[in-house]
């Protein structure tokens, strides 16, 4: 099995975002990994909440948004001006502080995608 030489470089940049360890660029312009490009799924976003590994304070969930990196960025800035509250992105899905589905699912519905609330 052969393994694929990288550079060494920098993996995250204050000015870029995260870069790819394999060829030094921006995960938004990165080509070199399909695993940096938009996921496909079944078609469907997924608005839930959780709060295991938070210590009890909630958070909603949005999976499966079919875009890349730096689209998705810009979609959970946009949630979370609308929700007017913080998050993140993590592993392809949007993390928002507190509940905020109903909100949420409106917002995405409106954009254009299939939405389902999932869990309780």
């Amino acid at each position: 099995m052969r393994h694929r030489q990288t550079s060494g470089g920098p993996v995250f940049s204050s000015q870029l975002g995260r870069m790819c360890p394999a060829c030094g660029k921006p995960l938004s312009e990165c080509a070199c990994r399909p695993s940096h490009q938009a996921a496909t799924g079944d078609g469907i976003v997924r608005v839930g909440r959780q709060t295991k590994g938070r210590k009890g304070k909630g958070v909603t969930v949005v999976t499966g948004v079919p875009l890349g990196p730096a689209e998705l960025a810009t979609l959970a800035s946009d949630l979370k001006k609308r929700c007017s509250s913080g998050g993140t992105v993590r592993d392809r899905t949007i993390e928002i502080q507190g509940d905020h589905r109903d909100v949420l699912v409106q917002e995405l519905e409106q954009r254009g995608w299939r939405v389902k609330r999932a869990g309780g």
